[in-house]
């Protein structure tokens, strides 16, 4: 792939293709951790080592070990196996160094393992083919989509708690309508040509 390939890719990745805006992928920690803005920006940091670190070591196990060995059917296992070890590793991390912020995260950090954005990008390099750097890549810029995404929706969300609500709208619901209007907003992405 040539560099404005990915650079196309990235770009649309982040905001046309969004994560969690348009693939509806990762909404369970998306909407549960949004709550405040320092507590999604690390819940965006957490996800993105995981999800790029994942992408790599995913392609590469399929690259060099499920495909020469015809075990591609084996892909779901092993991915979610490689996604469980690194959520454990960032889970560690977090705990003795960053013990305020894991304690923020809460119950949302090992829901990464189960995060279906994680899985799904793994699943999606191989379905698209991508090899192991643009799969990589794809990752990173997924990963970063969601972290905008994330921290947009806490701003929002903080913003939102000052203004006068009319009662059957107070608390989800009103992030709900939030979150679907940034959805409709991302999708008028979808029409610009890079």
């Amino acid at each position: 792939m040539s560099a404005a390939g990915i650079i196309t890719l990235v770009i649309t990745t982040i905001l046309a293709n969004n994560v969690v805006l348009s693939q509806f992928l990762g909404i369970c920690s998306f909407l549960g951790v949004s709550q405040k803005t320092d507590t999604a920006a690390g819940m965006g940091a957490a996800l993105t080592f995981v999800l790029t670190l994942a992408s790599f070591v995913c392609g590469v196990l399929y690259r060099f070990l499920l495909v020469p060995f015809h075990l591609e059917y084996l892909r779901t296992i092993v991915f979610i196996a490689i996604v469980a070890a690194l959520v454990q590793f960032v889970e560690m991390f977090l705990k003795k160094f960053m013990t305020p912020l894991y304690e923020a995260l809460g119950i949302y950090l090992p829901l990464i393992t189960t995060n279906c954005a994680v899985l799904g990008v793994a699943l999606l390099n191989v379905q698209k083919d991508y090899s192991i750097v643009v799969g990589t890549i794809y990752g990173f810029a997924t990963a970063l989509g969601y972290w905008l995404a994330i921290v947009l929706l806490s701003f929002l969300r903080e913003k939102i708690t000052d203004n006068d609500i009319p009662r059957p709208f107070q608390g989800f619901p009103i992030v709900l309508v939030t979150a679907a209007l940034m959805s409709i907003a991302f999708f008028g992405f979808a029409g610009i040509k890079f």
